[in-house]
C-alpha cells in the first residue's frame, strides 16, 4: 500500500515532526503531548481528519494524559470518527464515550475470555520486600532464560532493580518514560534481536513489549491495579506461544493477587519446583 505514515511522538525533534506533518502523512501515529503540540502549531490540521483512534485507552486516562487527550477531542470536527480501543472498560473510559462518541458502538469482550490462554501464573511468597532481590538472583540460577521482562511500579525501582541486578554480573537491560524515545528505541531493538534478554520496566510501556520470544514475565511488583495484570502478563503468551508469569508477593500484596485472580476468573498458583520445565 502506498501510504504515507509519520510517528509523531515525545523525545524527539519538534522540527523534524513539523516538516514531516508540512510533507502531508496520510497517518499519524503519536503520543498525546506531541499531537496535541502539533494541532496546536497548526501542522496537523483536525480538519482534514477523517478518524481519530485512542488506542490503550484506559491506560492513557490513567496515566495523566486526560487533559491533553480531553484538548484533543475538542479540536475535532463533528465529521470525525472516533474509535476506542481499550483491553479494560473503567469508568473514565465509558466517560469519553458518553462525551466525545456519537452513538457508539461497543464490542465488548469477556473479561475471563481476555488472553490468559496458554500462560502458566505462578506466585513465590517472600517474606519481606527486601528478599525479593536475593529471590530473583535465585531464580536466575534455577531457570534458563531465553527472554524475560520484569515488571516494577515505579521508574525509581527499575533504575535501583538494573543497578543492583548489574552489581551481580546479570546482563540486564532498563526502560522507563524518564529516558529519551531514542534511547529506548536503541534498547529496543536490542531486546528484539536477542541481543539483550533481560528487560526491566514499568507499566507505562507494558503495551508495547511486542517480542517473539518472551516467555517468562516476572512482576518484581504486582501491579497497583488488577486491570495492568493482564498486560504485563501478556507478553509472554503472544503469537500463540506458551508462557510464565511469576509473580512476587509479600504479605501486602495478598489482597491485590486475590482480586487479580477474582477479576479474571483465573488462579495463581505457588511455583513449582520443576518451574524450569514449563519455561
Amino acid at each position: 500500500m502506498n501510504i504515507k505514515c509519520h510517528a509523531c511522538i515525545g523525545g524527539t525533534a519538534v522540527r523534524d515532526d513539523m516538516n514531516a506533518l508540512r510533507d502531508g502523512p496520510q497517518v499519524v501515529v503519536g503520543t498525546p503531548g506531541r499531537v496535541h503540540d502539533m494541532i496546536q502549531r497548526r501542522v496537523l490540521r483536525t480538519d482534514q481528519m477523517k478518524m481519530f483512534i485512542l488506542d490503550e485507552a484506559d491506560e492513557m486516562l490513567s496515566r495523566g494524559f486526560t487533559e491533553q487527550i480531553y484538548d484533543i477531542f475538542q479540536l475535532l470536527p463533528q465529521s470525525t470518527q472516533v474509535v476506542l480501543l481499550s483491553a479494560t472498560m473503567p469508568q473514565d473510559v465509558l466517560e469519553v464515550t458518553t462525551k466525545f462518541m456519537r452513538d457508539p458502538i461497543r464490542i465488548l469482550v469477556k473479561k475471563q475470555e481476555l488472553t490468559l490462554e496458554g500462560i502458566k501464573q505462578f506466585y513465590i511468597a517472600v517474606e519481606k520486600e527486601d528478599w525479593k532481590l536475593d529471590t530473583l538472583s535465585d531464580l536466575y540460577e534455577t531457570v534458563t532464560i531465553t527472554q524475560a521482562v520484569i515488571f516494577c511500579n515505579t521508574r525509581r525501582k527499575v533504575d535501583w532493580l538494573t543497578d543492583k541486578l548489574t552489581a551481580r554480573d546479570f546482563t540486564v537491560s532498563a526502560m522507563h518514560g524518564d529516558m529519551e524515545q531514542s534511547q529506548r528505541d536503541v534498547i529496543m531493538k536490542e531486546f528484539r534481536s536477542g541481543s539483550s534478554r533481560v528487560l526491566i520496566a514499568t507499566d507505562l510501556l507494558a503495551r508495547g513489549i511486542d517480542v517473539q520470544q518472551v516467555s517468562l514475565v516476572i512482576n518484581y511488583d504486582l501491579p497497583a491495579n488488577r486491570e495492568n495484570y493482564i498486560h504485563r502478563i501478556g507478553r509472554g503468551g503472544r503469537f500463540g506461544r506458551k508462557g510464565v508469569a511469576i509473580n512476587f508477593v509479600t504479605a501486602d500484596d495478598v489482597r491485590m493477587m486475590r482480586e487479580i485472580e477474582q477479576f479474571y476468573s483465573t488462579q495463581i498458583e505457588e511455583m513449582p519446583m520443576n518451574v524450569a520445565d514449563l519455561i
